[in-house]
């Protein structure tokens, strides 16, 4: 029997398996970098062990410093979470050599999986589908990308002439998205490969990479496997994984929308068959694409999955404590539980659509999700709602070293039209104050007609196009008329955080801000407290309010609210926290908080998040004309050029590390590297200078 279980991971999955373990009765061990010395699972835990320094490679993938964590807390088991070293068989043997109890599967068949290489070859072995595919490392040639690529469409469906299908060049260890890249033009395919390598290494400590066919408007398929060591083994229905960005899992949900029931059978047989050929023992997912009748193996991940809440939800099990109790060496019943209802999950990120989708720091003010009736498990059996795994609460740091993701809000329902709305209204009702988020795709895409109606597939953002960024906007709020000063030009409904807000949403909120802050001077006046808010001796004059995305001007006279471009909106309650507006008979509760240099307000129209402008602004810090500014702290990986050199338009100048995923910083024009002020490996703060191009004549 397992007594103190140590979780070699952070965030919402070791909160995540805290609480079962608490539900068991067994102890609990955190292990906390500097960076996360504050975090929630740190506090969670009945004890913590520091690692110390901040980078992953120092600390949460350091096998050695995991392990003497373990021994030092009187641990007797360790589990993986998922990422860092949960498919690390090296991990996995120094756990079981140092005599504790390993939650996960044998190094053997973590081995077996960990090269999806060597996966796909003993997958086809066994009789499971595969894409052809070749390996492409270091001194690939044009000669050799020829004769790999004949062989691979040869294989699909003939002689290959040109491009007939697009490549994926992908990291043979780890998954996430890290180390993959898209390849159409046969010019880019060695830089592809090569940036995959160093993305593969650094975040999994393996640049192996493979390349294989695109499968273009393919559906991303899982399944859910659990297996015993006396020989049983579930398949827990189907997961469909098909909303992605850059490769990134967003949404996911079961069952899956759009397969058949023969062709889900075929995955399950496929899924049992594929965890037979390696002795698999614990939790794991097996990952296919599907397209019309075609179904290929693509991996098979060794731990559990971010998404396992949704099949928790349907099947209405707890899979953390399945693995712990195999590891125990308890047996599984002979079938796995039916599945109920469906479940939709969300994975909400810390990123900026209006910045190429840059991760965001910073500290998170509030995190709040209305209707949330679970955390960290399924709702009660027999009842449907909101479940939350978070790793952030209110006032947690969000920093640069580590994955974006603040939480998962998965939503279970008795069929998929009414998760879909139950989620997609409590993400569009959330307050979350900090940091840009995703949330405005999330909600975008889960209220889409073709989302809706399930024809989804893993190019459906790009089909779309729906880009995150308050784009899609509803009808205009009662009384608007579009005059006054309105919405600045190029700004959208509060940078990624704006669902909702649409025409005069804005302008509407804005208004609500500036009344706000009005109410708040006033409650602070210390001489002439009793005059009226906007008072004037010209009264003429309206007071104006400017923020980088509005500006609204307003009067408070003796006959109320006077605003313009709402000649029909009167203001009914102003606080500094919270103001009513009435727009032509219908009322609207706007709750506005104020932190240094942003205001979120929240209404029913909308969040929208405002970045109000000073009065009398210092004057700006000079900054020569073709500078090229870190978009985020992080870290020099690759320098491309070299002071003096001539470069072309789109030309990479200076590759960053950062939230272990690589940024390319280009030239915007071309023209000759006039200054160059970084070197690799050097340590850059966001907004530093990192090279001048000076534009050709």
């Amino acid at each position: 029997m397992i007594g103190r279980l140590l979780v070699a991971n952070r965030g919402e999955i070791a909160r995540r398996v805290f609480r079962t373990c608490r539900d068991l009765g067994i102890g609990t061990v955190a292990v906390f970098s500097d960076a996360d010395a504050r975090a929630p699972h740190v506090a969670e835990a009945d004890h913590a062990v520091r690692l110390p320094g901040v980078t992953p490679a120092d600390t949460y993938l350091s096998v050695e410093r995991i392990v003497a964590a373990a021994r030092a807390s009187g641990a007797d088991a360790v589990h993986p979470g998922y990422g860092f070293l949960s498919e690390h068989a090296g991990f996995a043997r120094a756990v079981l050599e140092a005599g504790l109890v390993w939650v996960g599967p044998p190094p053997e068949a973590i081995a077996a999986m960990g090269s999806k290489i060597e996966a796909k070859a003993l997958m086809a072995a066994a009789g499971v589908p595969v894409l052809p595919g070749f390996t492409a490392g270091p001194g690939y040639s044009m000669d050799d990308l020829e004769r790999d690529l004949d062989t691979v469409f040869t294989r699909m469906s003939g002689p290959a002439s040109g491009w007939a299908v697009p490549l994926l060049v992908k990291a043979s260890a780890g998954g996430g998205g890290r180390g993959m890249r898209v390849v159409r033009l046969t010019d880019d395919l060695p830089e592809a490969v090569e940036s995959a390598r160093r993305e593969a290494a650094s975040a999994f400590g393996d640049g192996t990479v493979f390349v294989e066919p695109l499968l273009e408007g393919a559906r991303h398929v899982e399944v859910q496997i659990l297996a015993d060591a006396h020989g049983t083994v579930w398949a827990l229905g189907e997961r469909e994984c098909s909303i992605q960005r850059r490769h990134q899992k967003v949404i996911e949900e079961t069952p899956s929308p759009g397969i058949s029931p023969a062709v889900g059978e075929r995955l399950r047989e496929a899924a049992v068959t594929a965890a037979g050929a390696i002795g698999y023992v614990g939790a794991g997912t097996v990952e296919f694409l599907v397209k019309d009748d075609t179904v290929a193996f693509l991996e098979m991940n060794t731990r559990l999955q971010v998404e396992h809440p949704v099949t928790e939800c349907v099947h209405g099990v707890d899979l953390v404590e399945l693995q712990l109790r195999i590891a125990e060496g308890a047996r599984l019943p002979g079938a796995p539980p039916g599945a109920s209802g469906h479940a939709v999950e969300v994975r909400l990120y810390a990123e900026d659509p209006s910045r190429g989708w840059l991760p965001q720091s910073g500290v998170l003010h509030r995190f709040e999700i209305p209707g949330v009736r679970s955390r960290f498990e399924a709702p009660p059996p027999g009842r449907y709602g909101l479940r939350l795994d978070s790793g952030v609460e209110d006032g947690s740091e969000i920093g640069v070293h580590y994955d974006p993701m603040l939480a998962k809000l998965v939503s279970y329902g008795p069929t998929r039209d009414d998760a879909v709305r139950m989620l997609a209204a409590a993400l569009a009702g959330a307050r979350i104050h900090g940091p840009v988020t995703n949330r405005d795709l999330l909600v975008e895409v889960l209220r889409h007609p073709a989302f809706r109606a399930g024809e989804t597939h893993t190019g459906f953002l790009d089909e779309h196009a729906l880009t995150g960024r308050g784009d899609a906007a509803g009808p205009p709020p009662a009384g608007w008329e579009g005059g006054g000063p309105g919405r600045r030009e190029g700004t959208s409904a509060g940078r990624g955080d704006g669902t909702g807000a649409g025409p005069g949403a804005l302008e509407l909120s804005a208004l609500a801000a500036a009344i706000a802050q009005a109410a708040t001077n006033l409650a602070a006046a210390t001489a002439q407290a009793g005059l009226p808010s906007g008072w004037r001796n010209v009264v003429s004059q309206p007071q104006r309010a400017a923020f980088a995305e509005a500006e609204v001007a307003y009067r408070i006279t003796r006959d109320g609210l006077r605003a313009e471009g709402f000649p029909d909106t009167k203001l009914v309650e102003a606080a500094p926290s919270l103001v009513v507006l009435e727009t032509s008979g219908l009322r609207h509760r706007f709750a506005v908080a104020r932190y240094d240099g942003v205001t979120h307000v929240d209404s029913p129209l909308g969040p929208v998040r405002l970045t109000p402008l000073p009065r009398l602004p210092e004057p700006a810090e000079h900054v020569l004309a073709g500078s090229l500014l870190a978009p985020m702290p992080g870290t020099v990986l690759r320098v491309d050029v070299k002071a003096g050199e001539a470069v072309g338009a789109g030309q990479v100048v200076v590759v960053l590390e950062a939230m272990k995923m690589e940024h390319r910083i280009a030239a915007p024009v071309a023209g000759t590297v006039s200054a160059l002020n970084v070197t690799p490996g050097r340590q850059v703060e966001a907004g530093a200078v990192l090279a001048v191009i000076e534009e050709r004549e």
